[in-house]
């Protein structure tokens, strides 16, 4: 079995492989997990030699389909926990993150099962992104726009969060907004790409265009 450190490489290459569509550098990964790239270098050898990973100098690195199982399972945990440290112990979204980096590596399947069952099987975790199944899908039918492409007049509901940093979570909390917010984009100003929305209760508030390029909406046509 993989140590919590190997877990942690194993799912940053996931989160990578499905932005970058292709094979995972070396550099970018030791950009996300904050290391040196001669570590991360030592790392995906090791994790090549386990059979985890393809790893080739200077084309990068692949989940082989052990490793893509080790990855999604760890990412299955980590989002479960997510929304039972939100949903049943009342933390904010903003403060879940490191709590679950901690929870995702016990070892228990019968646990996480439970859980699952627990939390009704939610679907998506307190940031609104896909929680994998137990066959290991990961699975999001939903068509969703970032905020930074809405058109003026149009209404939404906050669906998920590109940055899912604490410090970005907690600036929407200031701003009122959160997962399920329905929204309506009055104003656009090109001059700075900021965007008046009117929120809930009548709340008018102007966001960053740093804010809405990290907001995922769903679109009140696609949701009549």
């Amino acid at each position: 079995m993989p140590t919590n450190s190997k877990e942690d490489y194993l799912k940053a290459v996931l989160k990578l492989e499905g932005e970058a569509g292709a094979a995972v550098t070396t550099n970018s990964l030791a950009h996300q997990l904050n290391m040196r790239p001669a570590s991360v270098t030592g790392m995906v050898r090791g994790l090549a030699a386990a059979g985890w990973v393809d790893y080739e100098a200077y084309r990068g690195v692949n989940l082989t389909r052990q490793g893509r199982k080790i990855a999604v399972d760890i990412l299955r945990k980590h989002r479960l926990w997510e929304v039972f440290l939100v949903e049943k112990l009342g933390f904010g979204w903003e403060s879940v993150h490191a709590l679950a980096e901690q929870l995702e590596h016990v070892d228990s399947p019968e646990l996480v099962d439970r859980l699952d069952e627990y939390l009704g099987q939610p679907a998506f975790d307190p940031h609104g992104d896909p929680i994998p199944t137990a066959s290991g899908a990961i699975q999001d039918e939903r068509e969703l726009a970032l905020l930074v492409d809405v058109d003026e007049g149009i209404s939404g509901v906050v669906k998920g969060v590109v940055d899912s940093g604490d410090a970005f979570l907690a600036h929407l909390n200031a701003l009122g907004i959160q997962l399920g917010s329905a929204l309506k984009v009055l104003n656009r100003y090109p001059f700075d790409g900021s965007v008046e929305l009117l929120l809930e209760s009548a709340n008018r508030q102007i966001c960053s265009r740093e804010v809405v390029q990290n907001l995922w909406v769903e679109t009140q046509s696609e949701i009549e």
